[in-house]
This record gives C-alpha cells, sequence and structure tokens, in this order.
C-alpha cells in the first residue's frame, strides 16, 4: 500500500510539473489558447514589407492587437488583417502605417488615431495607409540622383 502511495504522489508531483511548464511556456511565447476575444480590422497597404503574421499593432508605442493575417487583394494591394485587444476603440478616420523599430528592427502597424466620433466595428476597414518605406529604394534613388 505504500508503494502505491508514493507513486500516486509522484505522479501528481509531475502533473503539476507539466502544467506549470505549460502554462509559463504560454504566457513567454504571448499565445492564445482560448481566443484573445477583440474584433477584426483590414487595412490596405501598397507594400506590406516585412509586416508579418504575429506582428504588433500599437497605438503610441503600446502594443494594442496582433496582425492575424497578410494577403494579395483583388487590386493588387496588401491586405493586411489584424486583431484589436477588446476596450480599445478605433475611429473610421484613423491612419495605419508601417514602422520600423529601429534602424533595421522588425516592422510593426502603427494607428495613429482620429478625431471622428465613428467607431470602427468588427470587420471594420481602416482608409487611409502608409506604406512601409523601402531603404534600398531610396538608396538606389539617391545614388542616381532621383531625388
Amino acid at each position: 500500500m505504500k508503494k502505491f502511495d508514493v507513486e500516486l504522489a509522484a505522479g501528481f508531483f509531475l502533473l503539476i510539473g507539466i502544467l506549470a511548464l505549460a502554462f509559463i511556456s504560454i504566457k513567454l511565447g504571448k499565445l492564445e489558447v482560448l481566443g484573445g476575444g477583440g474584433y477584426a480590422l483590414y487595412a490596405e497597404f501598397e507594400k506590406a514589407g516585412g509586416v508579418k503574421v504575429g506582428s504588433s499593432v500599437e497605438i503610441a508605442g503600446v502594443e494594442i492587437g496582433k496582425v492575424k493575417s497578410i494577403r494579395l487583394d483583388s487590386n493588387y494591394q496588401a491586405l493586411v488583417g489584424f486583431v484589436i485587444n477588446k476596450g480599445i476603440n478605433i475611429q473610421d478616420d484613423a491612419i495605419a502605417s508601417i514602422k520600423t523599430k529601429g534602424l533595421i528592427g522588425e516592422k510593426y502597424v502603427q494607428i495613429t488615431p482620429g478625431g471622428s466620433d465613428k467607431i470602427l466595428s468588427n470587420g471594420g476597414k481602416i482608409r487611409e495607409t502608409e506604406s512601409s518605406i523601402d531603404i534600398e529604394d531610396l538608396i538606389s534613388k539617391y545614388v542616381y540622383g532621383k531625388v
């Protein structure tokens, strides 16, 4: 009977250890297991170079969501879909821009709030966008005197 109790206790602690490891992995990896709760917005960009699924969406340097999809639209524009956290309201005249963290850092979507009273709902589209700046393009224009 004592052997059974020791094995049961060892199994119990092993189960707790596995659950703790899973919890830490999910929290550190910033994964969403049961859905993050939020609403979807879309924006069309001429160029979405460097933005990836999972990139952050920020307002004033504060992360308010994540990029969930990037695909080519019917008029050859990049349609970027992102999920905005609950409680964050985006006006219909907001501006979505693709920015870079640092000189050669990762790309993210920055939203500049608008002044309108109308709020975008789930599935709404941000109309005003600014595509990412291509450094190689700028350098080549400067070198060949087109700037």
